[in-house]
């Protein structure tokens, strides 16, 4: 193996010259970390920068995110996606709140047992907080270690994790573990790039295996290819006047406790005569005495979510009349839809046709 503090310090002195001004740079907060941190996961510095700083004005620290309702949390990270972060950021600043007194815990082993706080999340928080010597490993970091050593070990294999971690930690300065962690993984996201990466202003390329073997666009590897399922939603934007009726999502689910129009999921677009005759609507609308006037529908639109293609299409219906089972649904002015947390793609047909 390469000397590991060559390896440390060739990216340090990277990292100095290149690194972005970053709020949480600029803190040793363990609060304002963990909400970077988790903030940034699957989601890009550039969009993730204006989520922060509205989130952390709003919840500054553990207990006042703690004392917000789970909507208001949602309705900060609506947009981010992957909503089940929002739900355990909040879940675990309840668990700090009852737990360590409202006190961000200072040690590996408290802060990993936190709600959707996994091996890299804990290890970023201890080194950027604490300076404690833990190897924070995330794509990034795969990627530029699988081409500095040139190795073909799958990165998302058990045997690739134990790999990585290892090396890892290896060539981590125990001494300075914060500034390594964060130039590491700040060099993988400008300069070791996915696709090709400018290896020839690498400062790097001397000792990097893959650069002189011609290896680096085929580094790393991955085994597992995503499987995506189609699903087709067929929601009913339902108008009584001036008002309209929402439903929460429940279960383990896309998008869980968001709000959304009634919802019938089929396994295809409805036609409006099929919409007529389809059980689930005849339900929703077996009480109503009043004539039902389907009034438009919308252009089918396609929302991609990692595993998922969802395509949907939205039914403006016109009633007079409520029933119970309607009545059974959130009831809420057209105008005040927007302090629900929703999907994306129901935000942007709330802006397309209700803005």
């Amino acid at each position: 193996m390469h000397n590991k503090n060559q390896v440390s310090s060739l990216l340090v002195r990277w990292y100095h010259q290149n690194k972005r001004d970053l709020p949480w740079r600029d803190t040793q907060d363990p609060y304002k970390i963990w909400i970077s941190e988790i903030i940034l996961q699957q989601t890009r510095v550039n969009q993730g920068l204006d989520y922060y700083n509205r989130f952390v004005e709003r919840f500054p620290d553990v207990i006042t995110l703690a004392e917000a309702s789970e909507d208001e949390v949602l309705k900060y990270w609506q947009g981010l996606g992957y909503y089940s972060r929002a739900r355990n950021l909040h879940k675990a600043a309840k668990q700090i709140a009852i737990n360590h007194h409202g006190k961000f815990p200072d040690n590996h082993n408290d802060i990993i047992s936190l709600s959707g706080v996994g091996a890299y999340t804990a290890a970023a928080i201890c080194s950027f907080a604490y300076d404690l010597p833990y190897a924070a490993v995330d794509g990034n970091v795969y990627r530029v270690l699988s081409r500095i050593f040139g190795i073909d070990t799958p990165i998302d294999s058990p045997a690739g994790n134990k790999t990585f971690q290892q090396i890892a930690q290896d060539i981590l300065d125990k001494n300075h573990p914060g500034i390594h962690n964060q130039a590491i993984m700040e060099f993988g996201a400008l300069q070791c790039v996915p696709a090709s990466p400018n290896c020839e202003s690498c400062p790097l390329k001397g000792i990097c295996i893959s650069f002189a073997s011609n290896l680096t666009n085929l580094l790393p590897v991955k085994t597992k290819k995503i499987k995506t399922r189609k699903r087709y939603f067929n929601y009913l934007f339902i108008k009584n006047k001036r008002l309209t009726y929402l439903q929460k999502r429940t279960g383990d689910d896309v998008w869980k406790n968001l709000y959304e129009f009634p919802l019938i999921e089929d396994e295809r677009l409805l036609e409006a005569n099929e919409l007529f005759l389809h059980e689930d609507f005849k339900k929703i609308t077996k009480d109503i005495a009043s004539e039902i006037t389907i009034k438009s529908i919308s252009q089918p639109v396609k929302h991609v979510l990692t595993h998922q293609q969802i395509f949907a299409q939205f039914f403006l219906i016109e009633i007079t009349e409520l029933n119970e089972r309607i009545n059974q649904f959130e009831e809420t002015e057209i105008t005040a839809i927007d302090k629900y947390p929703v999907s994306r793609l129901m935000d942007l047909f709330i802006k397309n046709h209700l803005g």
